[in-house]
C-alpha cells in the first residue's frame, strides 16, 4: 500500500477479460514503451504490495491474462523488430511485437516464423508463455524449439536466458503463462522460403475415422496439416471433416503472374464486427446450415492449390473482431489433447457435446509429435481438438467437467491458454511435472509476485496466502 503522505494519482483500474469475452476482472494496466520501463515497473509493483502481470495482445481465451486488483504490464507499445540476421534468418524482437508486424518484416526478406498458431495477431512474448503450436507441430514442435534467447525482468531482476544459459528458468519460462516473469526480448530462429505462397490439399472425410487415418497420413508427406470438423453433426456422420495439408511453394509451383513478386505479403482486412450484438450470431441453426455449406463445397480430393499465407494460416483474421458475434456472453474456446492411445476420447467429446445441444462453431482437429522441454507446455504425442463454444443459454461446465475426467483419465491435457474453468484437482493430473516448474518458480519469486487469475483458480497449494 502507498505511505499516507504519498499523494501520487493511483491509476484507474480496467475490466478486462481473454478473448472469449467472459469472465472480465479489474486490474491497472501499464503500458510499457521500451524494456527500460519494465523493472521499475516491477519494483514499484513489489513495494505497493500488488500482483504483475505480462498482457500482450489479450488472445489468450480465458483468464491468463487477467489479475484482479493487480497490475496487468501492458506490452502492446513494445512492438519493433531489432535485428534480422540475413544469413541465418535469427531474429531478435521486442516482446510486444506481433507474428503480424513480424511476418510483415521478414516475408518479403524470403523468412518465415518457425510456428505460428491460428492467429497472427498474438505478441511474441505471449506466444513463448502459451509455447504456441501451429499446423506444423507433429514435424516442427512448439515455438520454445526454436528460441534462441530470451530477456526477462523477474522478481529477481533482469536475466537472459536460453536453452544453454539457465536452462531451468529458460524452460520454466516457456510455457510458464507469464508466471515467470515478465519477457521484454525474444531471439528465435525463422525458416527460409522461397515465396509466400503454399501449395495445398484439400480432401473431404466422411467421419472421424476416415478423418484421423487421412491425417496420419498427410502428415507424412506435408509439413503443415488441420481438418475442419462438422462438431454438429452425428450419427454415421460424426467427426465428418475438411483436411488441408501444406507446404511452402518454390517458385517452379507458380505461375508466371506470380513469379514476378514471389515474396509479396499484404494480408488485407477488409471485413470487421463492428459492435457486440444483444443476441449472440452464432447459433444451432445458423452453425448447422454453415457446415452444411462449407462441407459441400470443399473438394473430394484437389491438389496442387496455390493459396497465401494469410488464406492458409490465418483464415479468421479475414475479420477483425469476429468474437464480437457471439454477443455479450462471450465463448470458451476448448481444447485438450490425450495421446493417441487415448484417441477414443475425441469421439466421446464430440458425442457429449452433440448430447448436451451445445454449439460448436469451430473444430478443428490435428496430431502432435514429440512433447517440449517445457514442463508446462502443452502439446504432447497424440490428438488434439479445439471446439468454440458459445456461453449462455446452455450450462456448458458440466459437460465440459466430464470431458476433462476422460482426457485426464487417458493421459491428456488442456490447453492453460484457452482455458478459463477447469477444476483444480485435475491441474496437477494432467500437468505431471508442475511439481518441477513450481520448485523453480519458488526459488526465483517466494514472494509470488507474478500472479494471474488463471493461476489462483489452478493454484490450490498457494490458496491459503494472506494476500490472496
Amino acid at each position: 500500500m502507498r505511505a499516507s503522505g504519498d499523494a501520487r494519482p493511483v491509476p484507474p483500474r480496467r475490466v478486462l477479460t481473454g478473448f472469449g469475452r467472459a469472465g472480465g476482472t479489474a486490474a491497472v494496466l501499464r503500458p510499457v514503451r521500451s524494456p527500460d520501463e519494465v523493472a521499475p515497473l516491477v519494483e514499484e509493483a513489489r513495494s505497493e504490495g500488488r500482483h504483475l502481470l505480462p498482457r500482450g495482445l489479450g488472445r489468450a481465451y480465458g483468464d491468463a491474462a487477467q489479475c484482479a486488483g493487480g497490475v496487468l504490464v501492458d506490452t502492446r507499445p513494445m512492438d519493433r523488430v531489432l535485428e534480422i540476421d540475413p544469413d541465418s534468418g535469427v531474429v531478435r524482437v521486442e516482446a510486444g511485437c506481433s507474428v503480424d508486424t513480424l511476418l510483415r518484416a521478414v516475408v518479403p526478406r524470403g523468412w518465415f516464423v518457425p510456428v505460428t498458431p491460428g492467429t497472427r495477431h498474438v505478441s511474441l512474448g505471449g506466444a513463448v508463455a502459451a509455447d504456441v503450436h501451429g499446423k506444423n507441430h507433429h514435424r516442427d514442435g512448439s515455438i520454445g524449439s526454436h528460441l534462441r534467447e530470451l530477456e526477462l525482468v523477474g522478481a529477481s531482476g533482469v536475466t537472459r536466458l536460453g536453452p544453454g544459459r539457465d536452462a531451468e528458468r529458460f524452460w520454466a519460462t516457456v510455457g510458464g503463462m507469464g508466471l515467470t516473469g515478465i519477457v521484454t526480448e525474444v531471439c528465435l530462429a525463422l525458416r527460409r522460403i522461397e515465396t509466400s505462397r503454399l501449395v495445398v490439399t484439400t480432401e473431404r472425410a466422411r467421419d472421424l475415422e476416415e478423418c484421423m487415418a487421412r491425417l496420419s497420413d498427410l502428415d507424412a508427406q506435408h509439413r503443415y496439416s488441420v481438418a475442419w470438423v462438422d462438431g454438429i453433426s452425428g450419427g454415421s456422420r460424426l467427426g465428418r471433416s475438411v483436411i488441408t495439408a501444406g507446404d511452402h511453394a518454390s517458385l517452379d509451383d507458380l505461375d508466371a503472374s506470380d513469379r514476378s513478386d514471389p515474396l509479396s505479403y499484404d494480408p488485407r482486412v477488409p471485413l470487421a464486427v463492428p459492435v457486440t450484438p444483444p443476441v449472440g450470431l452464432v447459433g444451432r441453426t445458423t452453425v448447422r446450415a454453415l457446415n452444411e455449406v462449407w462441407y459441400a463445397k470443399a473438394p473430394r480430393r484437389r491438389v496442387g492449390e496455390i493459396q497465401t499465407i494469410a488464406q492458409f494460416f490465418h483464415p479468421l483474421d479475414s475479420v477483425r473482431d469476429w468474437n464480437r458475434a457471439y454477443g455479450p456472453h462471450g465463448f470458451t474456446q476448448y481444447q485438450f489433447v490425450v495421446p493417441s492411445s487415448g484417441s477414443e476420447v475425441v469421439r466421446r467429446a464430440l458425442e457429449l457435446l452433440q448430447r448436451a445441444r451445445l454449439t460448436p462453431s469451430l473444430c478443428v482437429l490435428k496430431s502432435f509429435g514429440a512433447a517440449s522441454l517445457a514442463p508446462l507446455s502443452f502439446p504432447m504425442p497424440g490428438w488434439t481438438l479445439a471446439a468454440d463454444i458459445p456461453v449462455g443459454g446452455h450450462a456448458i461446465g458440466p459437460v465440459l467437467d466430464e470431458i476433462d475426467g476422460l482426457v485426464a483419465a487417458a493421459g491428456g491435457r488442456v490447453y492453460l491458454a484457452k482455458d478459463g474453468r477447469l477444476r483444480p484437482e485435475l491441474f496437477a493430473a494432467m500437468y505431471p511435472r508442475l511439481a518441477e516448474w513450481r520448485a523453480v518458480r519458488d526459488r526465483d519469486d517466494p514472494g509470488r509476485l507474478f500472479v494471474s487469475d488463471l493461476w489462483r483458480r489452478l493454484a490450490v497449494q498457494d490458496r491459503e496466502r494472506s494476500d490472496w
